[in-house]
């Protein structure tokens, strides 16, 4: 994970906070002070996003076709030359031969969460578990002599996480620092132009455990309910997911299963491991 780049994004983001709800926290100053102590349970509802990084811009397809199980062989043409001479994309494929470009969708997001506080003077420290679902999707695709594309789909289906937050109380407002544990699962999908070889895909479904970390502001507009914003970072690493390609109707000198050069069948994979986000939401919150 890049600090240098997150930081600055997540600092931004704390002063928008603190202008938006500076207000109301002045206005409610007469109401007496506010103890954070308690649980409560909310929702979240915001923008999803994936950051611009070099792990996502080099981004490409890969092979094994030796069925080592290591990626990063060539695949042959009969002659001997790189099938997939065009080159890569780190987006969706719109043709046999063009991309996208570019693969950072947002997307809305949303979840339900539960959670502790407990405060100690103006310090305010506690926990929370959250569940929800991000809409995004990334992309990488490959090109091959034919021409033909071909390319891998990752979705992030399902997430959840349980956090850590600490922060610091200015009478019904709280501004905190939060990080924790994060649970993923995604949907992998396969498209291709290929109508010649058989493909298989294994591992379409996959579980991936992470971290996230943010920050955001809590205002109280009662005794028992609160308002907020939160920013958060998170990555996954998920690498279960593979596409075997077999001869299918395609000849025995097919660059894929070509026993001059391949095992007789290769394996597809992304050289790219990471599922990063970014998000912004609104929460709210009753607390009891």
């Amino acid at each position: 994970m890049k600090l240098n780049r997150i930081a600055p994004f997540g600092a931004a983001v704390a002063f928008a906070l603190a202008g938006v709800l500076a207000t109301p926290a002045t206005a409610q100053d007469d109401a007496g002070s506010s103890n954070w102590t308690g649980p409560y349970i909310g929702g979240s509802l915001g923008y999803n996003w994936q950051p611009n990084n070099t792990a996502n811009d080099i981004e490409q397809v890969y092979f094994d076709t030796n069925g080592d199980g290591q990626y990063g062989d060539i695949v042959r043409t009969p002659a001997g030359g790189n099938a997939f001479a065009p080159g890569f994309c780190n987006g969706k494929a719109t043709s046999a031969t063009t991309c996208s470009r570019g693969d950072r969708e947002g997307k809305a997001a949303w979840s339900v969460m539960a959670g502790y506080d407990r405060q100690f003077g103006n310090i305010v420290v506690g926990g929370v578990i959250e569940g929800g679902q991000s809409y995004g999707s990334n992309y990488v695709s490959g090109f091959s002599t034919t021409p033909a594309s071909y390319t891998l789909v990752r979705r992030l289906d399902w997430e959840a996480a349980a956090r850590l937050r600490a922060g610091y109380s200015l009478n019904r407002t709280l501004i905190y620092a939060t990080g924790g544990l994060a649970y993923g699962k995604f949907k992998n999908s396969f498209l291709t132009t290929n109508t010649a070889n058989a493909f298989a895909e294994n591992n379409r479904t996959e579980d991936d455990w992470g971290y996230t970390v943010g920050g955001g502001i809590d205002q109280k507009i009662s005794d028992n309910f609160s308002i907020g914003l939160l920013y958060r970072y998170t990555r996954f690493n998920p690498n279960d997911y593979s596409v075997t390609v077999t001869q299918g109707s395609a000849p025995a000198t097919n660059p894929f299963v070509n026993p001059a050069s391949t095992s007789g069948q290769t394996v597809i994979g992304r050289s790219n491991e990471q599922y990063t986000t970014q998000s912004v939401r609104v929460t709210a919150a009753y607390r009891f």
